[in-house]
């Protein structure tokens, strides 16, 4: 499936839009809580584990609107967008979200 965050996909005419598709994965704060506390690879201001963390959620939303694209019949997303944001009391859990439109594709 052609995930994208522009409006078209070059040389593929977009026959049928079937609407917004989104992907959500929340992690809560005691990985993140747990991870820095156990960060012993952090080189330059970077933190590898962490990076993998929110790495690992990010491909998990894009994986989740993909599905749903495809419950859809589509077999394309346009103008993804990928968010971001702490939610809970105290900013305890951070969200990672997908979305787009699901289209049909020549």
């Amino acid at each position: 499936m052609i995930v994208t965050t522009t409006p078209s996909i070059e040389g593929k005419a977009i026959r049928d839009y079937r609407g917004i598709v989104i992907g959500e994965v929340i992690v809560g704060a005691n990985l993140f809580r747990d991870l820095f506390a156990s960060i012993t690879d952090i080189v330059g201001g970077r933190s590898g584990k962490y990076e993998n963390v929110l790495k690992r959620a990010r491909d998990e939303a894009l994986l989740e609107m993909q599905a749903e694209a495809a419950k859809l019949g589509g077999n394309a997303v346009v103008g993804v967008d990928l968010d971001y944001e702490v939610v809970g009391d105290k900013g305890s859990m951070l969200m990672v979200s997908a979305s787009g439109t699901a289209v049909v594709t020549d």
